[in-house]
């Protein structure tokens, strides 16, 4: 099954550029976005389980937070 990416490449090309890029590749801006959202899905899997474990739905910072570490 492929994934749908979500976050859109104009935005990896301004994080690229305020890092001090002057040009970026597509296929940079697809890694980047590749290597962030699948970051971004293991953060998110493990605050879940973080706010489950406090007896919450809710995702809150601290849960990203604490998952971050």
């Amino acid at each position: 099954m492929v994934k749908k990416r979500i976050i859109p490449l104009a935005a990896m090309e301004r994080l690229m550029k305020q890092a001090g890029a002057d040009r970026v590749s597509e296929e940079a801006k697809i890694a980047l976005r590749d290597v962030l959202e699948d970051f971004g899905e293991q953060i998110s899997e493990s605050a879940n389980k973080f706010a489950l474990h406090a007896g919450r739905k809710t995702i809150k910072a601290e849960d990203i937070k604490l998952a971050s570490r």
